[in-house]
């Protein structure tokens, strides 16, 4: 066992037995390397990525490359999730010297940080084009031996150009103001990428972006245009059909290698079976079609019975490998239909089951990827249910019910195969993006157990990923806290628990979450310039302190953190909020009117922030009154631009949503009954306990 046996990462832990004398990211490698001379190997990359178990396999197990590795490099392993500032930086890096980039994420640089080489995946022997690292290394050793003054000249300038990036992407104020335009350009330019056959945007691959989604769910609300609303339904309605989604344990994996959403690359990360809940939810809100709502609640039912720790948070995510091979858990012989659901069912069960999931002898990767053997079936829909019902001779409602049983039996075979490797660690980042959509799902829905699932993981993060001096902490794992929270860790929290206090109406949420965005301000904040960096200014170990504004497959922390400014202004009233807001959006306006379509979280901020946009006071008399009927109503349709709070008469919790939100402390109850107050900019009209009126008062 090498170094990384003591390290609490699965993704390191999986590295050692390699051969390799890997050492985790630290003063004591890079000491090392400077009192050796030696340059350093950084291999970054995560504990369900596909591509990083194949170059473990084909290179770091391999005794050949590790003698080499090790003779040439002082070697160090990175998990990027638990690290994603030292990640972003090197990833930019990559980006910059090589035109492109993914994991594993492979770095050579000098003792000092510095990188001259970089790239993604190699082979163990050089093929197909691709170098490979027994050619690799002697040929990286060499330039370092001879022709040292070219190698830090060019690490010199690699890592100024990544300054350089994070410089032009965020600038002090002066730029004009963004507007409507913006919007307008953004919904523009999806729409010029969308695929009105299949759903999504662009060609394969093709990758969910929720924000994408919650960006044009929006603007329809604004418009009244029925384009971009149609655009999210015919790629939620794709999604679910296809083979991203898990017809059997529900969840979706991580993206479609096909441009139909068919063949999935087969990992599930905890992010995007948040993101993309709470996407299913909205536009259930918004049409009433009980497909999204079911799809939302299903993949929910997931991450509780497989992502969830026991006492609260949530785990991060599962593998796309067992068994030594990509999808292996989720792909199905049409042999094993028959056999194991006409065992259980019966056989016309079993032929319904190869009908609507497309399954052949010949299996239907063939018919999507070359990659896959013959005869596996990954299990996806071409048709509506409607259509499949029509076709069965079926109704709708027989077909959900044949469908269910056909399901839960698949399900029951499925559990005792090997299953995937599960990536135990929970990330506050990610959990506060789960507990918002949780939130969310239950606001939206009426159904209280989201939220009360929501609120034990935020007690989780609140309590376990605290440090001694009560900052918070990035990663847990078997009950060990650790790593200094980044930027995205106290945005994506905060806009959790802005979530679920309009959820519960519960003040210690919305307390909580002003506290998060105080630490945001006070230790990542740049207060020349404007935003946020992703590390804390006491953070001595990043190469070079980012700023990043561009959404990727989750939202930035900066696009995440103007939403939330702007939701908690609205929610509190407070000035400093308002301004500090005001300073973030003006930072990156350059970046955001340049590429509108790349910031769709800002987007999202955005619409609110150009408004229209009001904010309710309800209060509520001592025992109740008749208040339940106003939340009821304020929560019957999709609202992105109201606020809501709760104002419990003869409570400590109504002094304490004064003091959080001062503007609430005036309005009063009328007569014993509960009222609303609905304002707008502060201004607030007169009280009314008639849900008519209040809707109307809204518009």
């Amino acid at each position: 066992m090498n170094r990384l046996a003591s390290e609490k990462s699965p993704y390191l832990l999986q590295h050692a037995d390699n051969p390799v004398d890997w050492y985790p990211w630290g003063e004591e490698a890079f000491e090392r390397a400077r009192l050796e001379d030696k340059p350093i190997f950084l291999s970054i990359g995560y504990a369900t990525c596909h591509w990083c178990h194949v170059m473990e396999h084909e290179s770091f197990e391999d005794p050949g490359v590790a003698g080499l590795l090790n003779d040439a490099f002082v070697s160090i392993k990175l998990d990027r999730e638990e690290r994603p500032d030292i990640d972003s930086v090197y990833m930019t890096a990559c980006q910059l010297m090589t035109g492109q980039g993914g994991w594993p994420l492979t770095i050579v640089m000098t003792p000092d940080k510095q990188p001259f080489f970089a790239g993604t995946y190699f082979p163990r022997e050089t093929r197909h084009g691709r170098v490979g690292m027994l050619e690799l290394i002697p040929r990286l050793r060499g330039l370092w031996d001879a022709r040292r003054s070219e190698v830090l000249a060019s690490a010199t300038a690699a890592i100024e150009a990544v300054r350089k990036v994070g410089r032009e992407t965020a600038r002090p104020g002066g730029e004009p103001a963004l507007d409507l335009g913006v919007l307008e350009t953004g919904y523009s330019r999806l729409r010029a990428r969308f695929d009105p056959h299949q759903g999504g945007f662009g060609r394969a691959p093709k990758f969910p972006t929720p924000h994408q989604l919650l960006f044009l769910l929006r603007w329809h609300d604004r418009t009244g245009d029925p384009e971009p609303l149609a655009m999210v339904e015919k790629t939620l309605t794709m999604m679910r059909r296809g083979g991203i989604y898990d017809h059997v344990g529900y969840g979706f994996h991580r993206y479609s290698t096909d441009a139909r959403w068919i063949v999935p690359h087969f990992e599930k990360m905890l992010y995007d079976q948040a993101l993309l809940s709470l996407v299913y939810a909205e536009t259930w809100r918004i049409t009433g079609d009980d497909r999204y709502r079911r799809v939302a609640e299903e993949v929910l039912e997931y991450v509780s019975r497989d992502l969830s720790h026991p006492d609260g948070g949530f785990y991060s995510a599962e593998d796309a490998d067992s068994e030594g091979r990509e999808g292996t858990f989720y792909v199905w012989t049409v042999e094993e239909l028959d056999h194991e659901l006409g065992t259980r069912l019966g056989p016309e069960q079993a032929a319904l089951a190869r009908d609507v999931f497309c399954a052949s002898r010949r299996g239907n990767f063939a018919e999507e990827s070359t990659a896959r053997m013959t005869g596996e079936n990954i299990l996806y829909r071409r048709r509506s249910l409607p259509e499949l019902a029509a076709a069965s001779g079926r109704s709708p409602e027989e077909l959900r019910e044949d469908l269910a049983a056909i399901r839960s039996a698949l399900l029951a075979v499925r559990s005792t195969r090997p299953r995937p490797l599960l990536d135990d660690k929970v990330l506050t980042d990610w959990n506060g993006l789960m507990i918002a959509a949780l939130a969310v799902t239950s606001r939206l829905t009426g159904r209280p157990e989201h939220a009360a699932r929501a609120a034990r993981a935020a007690e989780f993060i609140l309590t376990r990923l605290r440090g001694e001096d009560g900052r918070l902490l990035h990663r847990y794992r078997d009950s060990d806290a650790s790593i200094r929270a980044g930027a995205a860790d106290y945005a994506f929290l905060a806009w959790g628990l802005v979530e679920l206090y309009e959820a519960t109406f519960e003040v210690g949420w919305l307390e909580e979450a002003r506290a998060l965005i105080g630490g945001l301000k006070d230790r990542f904040g740049d207060s020349s310039a404007g935003g946020f960096y992703s590390s804390a200014e006491d953070v001595r170990d990043v190469p070079v302190r980012q700023k990043e504004s561009y959404d990727g497959a989750i939202p930035s922390a900066n696009g995440a953190a103007w939403y939330v400014l702007n939701r908690l202004t609205r929610l509190t009233g407070d000035r400093e909020l308002a301004r500090l807001a005001t300073e973030t959006g003006q930072a990156f306006a350059s970046s955001i009117r340049t590429a509108p379509e790349a910031h769709t979280m800002w987007l999202v901020a955005l619409d609110l922030e150009l408004g229209p946009s009001c904010e309710v006071v309800l209060v509520e008399p001592p025992g109740g009154g008749d208040t339940a009927k106003l939340v009821e109503a304020m929560r019957d349709r999709f609202r992105p631009r109201t606020s809501v709070l709760l104002k419990r008469e003869g409570t400590g919790e109504a002094e304490r949503l004064a003091r959080v939100a001062p503007f609430s402390a005036p309005h009063r109850s009328v007569d014993g009954r509960g009222v609303a107050y609905v304002c707008r900019g502060f201004v607030c009209q007169r009280p009314t306990a008639d849900v008519g009126e209040m809707l109307d008062q809204l518009g």
